[in-house]
């Protein structure tokens, strides 16, 4: 084993899968959300942290199942209801944000606003 591997810092199959998903399937579930979401800035940011390999296994693994949630297209409230559909992802999503704030750093803040400026690829 590696010596400059710490034991529990490495994500397992179940998250490296749902970092797949979301990595996969975020932009575009953002894009068709984004009119109803008044923290997208706060969300990419997020999923910044939760792609950044700095961020603390257990905080990614948070944020990877929030945001797996976002992305997938069965959850408790339809995502194609009108005016509800994100209401459940944003609750989430919100308290998710809530838990994990203090890891989302100035770097990822500064990321998320470059791809909502469209100054990155996204």
């Amino acid at each position: 084993m590696d010596e400059d591997v710490k034991h529990g810092e490495i994500l397992g199959p179940a998250e490296e899968a749902q970092e797949r998903k979301v990595r996969r399937g975020f932009w575009g579930t953002f894009r068709k959300a984004a009119r109803q979401i008044p923290f997208s800035e706060e969300l990419v940011a997020a999923y910044y942290c939760a792609t950044d390999r700095n961020t603390p296994t257990r905080v990614r693994a948070v944020l990877l199942g929030a945001l797996a949630y976002f992305v997938l297209p069965i959850d408790a409230i339809p995502d194609f209801v009108a005016g509800i559909g994100f209401a459940d992802d944003a609750s989430i999503l919100l308290t998710t944000l809530g838990i994990v704030r203090a890891h989302i750093t100035p770097a990822h803040r500064a990321a998320a606003r470059d791809a909502l400026d469209g100054r990155e690829a996204a």
